[in-house]
């Protein structure tokens, strides 16, 4: 399969800087502190926080901050294999943990001492980037909850494949079996809560890569805060704050 025409175009019509279509949805589960859908694409990813609460056991607790706990899942229906995935998916528990590194770096966990803050995200549709995708949801739906945040974080991935460094990579690109490398970015302060790579890469060629991803990081943490910006002036709006 040709990835990247000579014409310079993705076999989805993108450049390869270009990011997939991103959408979101705020306060979408009325059960929940806060809720979010986020998508990248075809990817589809929804997250709900409850919280932040009483540590569930004292043992668990922390003096000195709130402590995250992540659950990260795939819908059956999320990919065309129609797979069930139980709760003890190797998978699954390994991006729960990255996703929940990636918050504690996030929360100002230090301002809720003794706390507790449950995260469960959801793949509704995987095309690629998913653990990206549910950073975002997550983070998003950390804000919409009114948990406070270091900075809006934002997540995204590039890959190199036939010579070409590819932003935001769908799933039949990241099959192509081309590194790829996963991140997420604090926009304002450069920092890194997110760096993982499958396969390895020249050191040029892996500059060149986390370079691309840094830039859709920020890129996707901009749309995010227009978006939530945008939710706010709504509620604002209906509860009569403002003027229409």
């Amino acid at each position: 399969m040709e990835f990247v025409s000579p014409e310079g175009l993705r076999i989805d019509g993108r450049r390869p800087r270009e990011l997939r279509r991103l959408a979101c949805q705020l306060d979408v589960l009325q059960s929940a502190d806060g809720s979010a859908i986020f998508e990248m694409g075809n990817t589809k990813v929804l997250a709900a926080v409850f919280g932040p609460h009483e540590a569930d056991t004292r043992g668990a607790a922390k003096d000195d901050r709130a402590i995250i706990k992540c659950e990260y899942s795939m819908a059956a229906f999320s990919t065309g294999e129609r797979r069930k995935r139980g709760k003890g998916d190797r998978r699954s528990a390994e991006l729960s943990r990255v996703i929940r590194a990636a918050l504690e770096q996030t929360v100002l966990c230090e301002l809720m001492p003794r706390a507790q803050i449950d995260v469960y995200v959801q793949v509704l549709q995987a095309d690629g980037g998913t653990r990206c995708a549910a950073i975002n949801a997550a983070v998003l739906a950390l804000a919409d909850a009114g948990v406070p945040l270091r900075d809006l974080a934002g997540a995204c991935a590039a890959g190199y494949l036939e010579g070409t460094p590819l932003l935001d990579m769908n799933y039949a690109e990241d099959a192509g079996g081309g590194p790829d490398v996963a991140v997420a970015l604090h926009p304002h302060s450069g920092a890194l809560v997110l760096a993982q790579m499958d396969n390895r890469l020249p050191i040029d060629q892996f500059e060149a890569v986390l370079g691309l991803a840094q830039d859709g990081c920020r890129a996707v943490s901009g749309f995010m805060r227009e978006q939530l910006l945008a939710h706010t002036a709504r509620l604002a709006t209906a509860r009569g704050a403002v003027r229409a």
